[in-house]
């Protein structure tokens, strides 16, 4: 595809634009060890399998399944704040995935760009505004609302083709999502094997020549 013709991507956040991935891992498990081990083990391969589902839906998950606890609707939404008040400051100071940055200043303003997340809306759009790079984006966007469903707006609100659109992301949810809603796709290898067949890069240098490629 040739870049002129593309009308938008649409971008996951963690392990795509900055490499903080690992920050929200390690606070899974620090939330989980007082279980022990076993149990840990368990929400990590879920966690890391499930990118780009919402913590939100992973904690109940884990509560009610792993630990056979349901967890109250008040419970959940202080586990998920404190969640959010021990990754937040840390994925704004994370580092960027090579090439994410470069990629933003020079494309911003000849294609649109949005990111789709399964981060909390607020809590996401307080990260880019504090990191300054709410400005690259037309729409910064997370739960609880499902990515296909923001997606799936994005294409209806902008009279988008969506062959002329990429999803670039990190996880099985992203492919999916562009499974489900017609775009392209190109994942940025983290710790998911994604299916044979799948454009799949180290990280965001090589991103614009792949997406020429399509």
């Amino acid at each position: 595809m040739k870049f002129s013709d593309l009308e938008a991507i649409f971008f996951d956040f963690d392990g795509v634009i900055l490499d903080s991935t690992r920050i929200k891992t390690e606070t899974f498990k620090s939330m989980f060890v007082e279980y022990g081990e076993e149990i840990v083990n368990k929400v990590t391969a879920h966690h890391l399998k499930h990118g780009g589902v919402s913590r939100v839906e992973k904690i109940k998950h884990y509560y009610k399944d792993f630990l056979n606890k349901p967890v109250s609707n008040t419970r959940l939404k202080a586990l998920a704040e404190e969640f959010s008040s021990m990754v937040k400051d840390k994925v704004v100071a994370a580092d960027w995935i090579s090439g994410a940055e470069l990629f933003l200043k020079r494309f911003h303003q000849q294609v649109d760009l949005f990111v789709i997340s399964g981060t909390p809306q607020d809590e996401l759009l307080e990260i880019t505004a504090r990191r300054g790079i709410a400005e690259y984006f037309q729409k910064v966007l997370g739960s609880p609302t499902k990515k296909p469903n923001h997606v799936k707006s994005i294409l209806e609100e902008n009279n988008y083709t969506a062959e002329k659109c990429v999803f670039v992301g990190d996880a099985l949810t992203d492919l999916n999502t562009a499974r489900e809603t017609g775009t392209h796709f190109i994942g940025i290898q983290g710790e998911v094997a994604f299916p044979e067949g799948t454009i799949v890069l180290p990280d965001c240098r090589e991103l614009a020549a792949t997406i020429e490629c399509i």
